[in-house]
């Protein structure tokens, strides 16, 4: 590996801006009082980083390429900006597609938003958060994060736990807080120490002395804020990637029915809705008279539900044997949680159609109704029997009744928006006859049927929205952010201060540095000058 000598002996090695040993810049050329502009940067007290050191191996180029600061903020852009582009259009999760199938989903993208919408699902903007080249964007950005922080972490806390004192003279000069006294004033070292010593650990600096050079410091914490805050973020990006695990992150929305029972996606749960109500605010528990207009407020959305799990989950085409685990009221904000499940009230179809009621009508016996039909909309029974000797089967059946290009009956939607169904009537006496129901109409395929459908009040049904939540990774999350504040608040609220006095070549010099706040590092270096009566003219370089 190369290496820089310093005049004292050391040797340095590549990158290295201040000599390890005594703190003169490397390679520096004294000439008077250097300019601010050619003193070396004092971010990482001089030190040599691994980056600035190594580069042959593919592993040097790797780590060089991650531990660059423009290459981080270039990942973090681009994936700003992905993000920023996946909002533009729904997400799958969100989009109202009745069966996600993939061919459904990119027809609608197509239909709805045209070319630019096919375009989008085809760069996979559709399923961006969870698809595996956005996440590879996190994990480079993790990765930079980490490179980046062991690259200067190290050599600062090389610098920071081993304090250079009689520092080299061109290291006192170059900093821009910079002062000395001259020659011919009359100041003695053995008194003037002690006595700036006393009076700095008033001012709560830590003090570090030897022979005639008096080094103190404070708040040297404040110098790892930024690594806190690194810390901080690759945890909360782990926590974010531990959602890709199976079991860690689930976010399922189910349609429940009154009293229907439902598997919930990915678990081995079910969920049934027992019943479903919406409590309104009464007038007299308003404060003030509003005008409704015959409308009403609601005041609750609840639930009743019953959590199981399937106890043969584990056993493939096994009969699901359901076992209660809770019970109780889901209601908005306040969901039913069992162990880390918690199910959410997020939504809510009243008045829903639910079934379909007719009277079965003999024409040819005046009319007379000889028995009753209902047809569920969500499971219809495909044979009954509604009288001794008539039964009634569903033929086919359309939920959201369409006519379609082919001039064939078809259906938009899974959901009964607009039902058909298409029914036979068979008597003991060999009697068969075909009807259709649709839109409020019934039609027979006979000029001169025997059996006809009266249509009677329709069951109405409430459909419970229940949003389903499990998030191990929030707890993660939520580490990792509260370690990003304490980050945020160290290198806010507090500054490294350092102030070096020494007496060389029968002068006084003083310096001082930080990474923020001159102007109060300024005012304690003037108090402690104005306070030890010393002969010296501080002098902030750079400072109009």
């Amino acid at each position: 590996m190369d290496v820089r000598k310093c005049e004292c002996g050391h040797t340095n090695p590549v990158g290295t801006m201040l000599c390890e040993s005594c703190g003169k810049p490397v390679d520096f050329q004294e000439s008077g009082q250097p300019e601010q502009a050619a003193f070396p940067d004092m971010r990482y007290e001089g030190m040599a980083r691994r980056s600035q050191t190594y580069s042959r191996t593919i592993i040097d180029r790797i780590w060089n390429f991650f531990s660059s600061v423009k290459i981080a903020i270039a990942l973090i852009l681009i994936t700003l900006i992905a993000s920023a582009v996946g909002t533009i259009f729904p997400q799958q999760d969100y989009i109202p597609v009745p069966v996600s199938t993939e061919a459904d989903i990119a027809r609608f993208y197509g239909e709805t938003y045209g070319k630019i919408g096919e375009i989008y699902y085809a760069l996979g903007f559709h399923n961006l958060y969870s698809s595996w080249w956005f996440k590879t964007l996190l994990v480079f950005i993790g990765t930079s994060l980490v490179i980046c922080s062991l690259d200067r972490v190290i050599p600062l806390y090389k610098a920071l736990s081993r304090p250079r004192l009689n520092q080299h003279l061109s290291f006192l000069k170059g900093q821009k807080l910079y002062g000395n006294s001259p020659e011919e004033a009359s100041i003695d070292p053995a008194a003037a120490l002690p006595a700036a010593a006393d009076f700095l650990a008033r001012k709560g600096y830590r003090l570090f002395r030897e022979e005639n050079a008096l080094l103190a410091e404070k708040a040297r914490f404040s110098r790892w804020g930024p690594y806190i805050n690194h810390i901080g973020l690759i945890i909360f990006l782990f926590g974010v990637l531990l959602r890709s695990i199976p079991g860690f992150y689930l976010d399922q929305f189910v349609w429940v029915r009154e009293g229907q029972t439902v598997s919930i996606p990915e678990t081995p749960y079910y969920v049934k809705n027992v019943a479903y109500k919406t409590e309104y605010w009464d007038e007299s528990e308003m404060p003030e008279k509003l005008n409704l207009n015959g409308g009403a407020i609601p005041k609750t959305y609840q639930t009743d539900a019953v959590l199981y799990v399937n106890k043969n989950a584990d056993l493939p085409g096994a009969k699901p044997e359901l076992a209660e685990v809770a019970k109780g009221p889901i209601l908005v904000n306040h969901p039913m949680i069992y162990e880390d499940l918690a199910i959410y009230q997020s939504g809510v179809k009243e008045m829903e159609l639910g079934a379909l009621n007719f009277a079965v009508l003999d024409r040819k016996a005046g009319n007379k109704q000889v028995g009753s039909l209902k047809l569920d909309l969500y499971a219809p029974q495909t044979e009954q029997q509604v009288a001794e000797g008539i039964t009634v089967r569903v033929l086919d059946y359309f939920p959201d009744f369409v006519m379609g290009n082919d001039g064939k009956p078809a259906t938009k939607t899974n959901q009964p928006n607009n039902p058909m169904f298409a029914l036979e009537i068979a008597s003991a006496e060999g009697v068969k006859e075909k009807l259709v129901y649709v839109s409020g109409t019934v039609i027979s395929d006979s000029k001169d049927p025997r059996y006809a459908l009266e249509v009677k009040m329709p069951d109405f049904i409430d459909i419970s929205g229940l949003m389903v939540r499990k998030d191990k990774a929030v707890p993660v999350i939520y580490f990792g952010a509260l370690i990003f504040m304490v980050g945020v608040v160290m290198g806010t609220y507090w500054q490294h201060r350092r102030i070096w006095v020494q007496w060389e070549n029968g002068r006084l010099h003083l310096a001082g540095h930080t990474n923020k706040n001159w102007f109060g590092l300024r005012k304690e270096m003037e108090l402690l000058i104005a306070k030890m009566n010393w002969p010296v003219t501080l002098v902030q370089k750079g400072k109009s």
